[in-house]
């Protein structure tokens, strides 16, 4: 994101999200291309907290990296500062508080 934004994401409330380069780690088990290319989509249902992080104005992938390792295990490598508790991580049982960090 090359400028600040504001974003209501779901249930969660309301967020501003500062300029900056971010990394998100989902699990998309199975179907992985077309879980990336809906969520890559511009007319989408918002249904998970990155959907309305992406339909904002402003905000675009960068790059989509496969690992092998559990969302969790690759999260908690991922240095980084937590922006909104809970975000992507509603779910999480390994205590990673969001599986949205800001790099940069």
């Amino acid at each position: 994101m090359a400028a600040p934004v504001r974003v209501c994401v779901g249930r969660l409330g309301t967020f501003d999200f500062p300029a900056g380069l971010y990394a998100y780690t989902g699990s998309a088990l199975r179907n992985l291309e077309a879980r990336v290319s809906r969520h890559l989509a511009r007319a989408k249902k918002l249904h998970w907290h990155i959907d309305y992080l992406l339909a904002a104005p402003g905000v675009r992938v960068c790059e989509v990296r496969r690992h092998g390792a559990a969302e969790c295990v690759v999260n908690q490598q991922v240095a980084g500062e937590i922006p909104v508790k809970g975000f992507g991580a509603s779910d999480c049982r390994a205590g990673c508080g969001s599986h949205l960090k800001r790099l940069r």
